[in-house]
């Protein structure tokens, strides 16, 4: 068997009959078709191929915490998973330093900031 029936992203036949008949040739014509594949296979990566590879990548961050801790102790195992995996900011936070940062300086927010503000005040209890 050849690479290409092996591959799970490999283009059927038809779609690549298709791509060469739609494109007629001439300079570069190779290089336009090959480009069209690398996108319909970039294209099939989808949600399932991410959610498996971010698993993947929790998965070895936990094994390097856990060595971590093993051998330097439970603070510096936590500190990595903390370094590695950063909590995002919550609304309140963002709009703080959007007030802290802007608020007393004279320039003017964006209307991105503004938003972020407006969405953290409506956040709060009675908001």
């Amino acid at each position: 068997m050849t690479d290409q029936q092996h591959h799970p992203i490999t283009p059927s036949p038809e779609l690549v009959r298709q791509w060469t008949e739609e494109d007629t040739g001439g300079p570069g014509w190779a290089s336009r078709i090959a480009t069209r594949a690398a996108q319909w296979g970039y294209e099939q990566r989808g949600e399932v191929n991410e959610a498996e590879l971010q698993k993947a990548r929790d998965e070895e961050l936990e094994a390097c915490c856990k060595w971590t801790a093993a051998n330097f102790g439970e603070l510096p195992g936590q500190n990595l998973h903390l370094f590695r995996r950063p909590k995002p900011p919550s609304l309140a936070e963002q709009a703080r330093k959007l007030l802290e940062c802007y608020g007393t300086s004279g320039v003017r927010l964006t209307a991105d900031q503004c938003n972020t503000i407006l969405r953290a005040l409506k956040a709060l209890p009675n908001g």
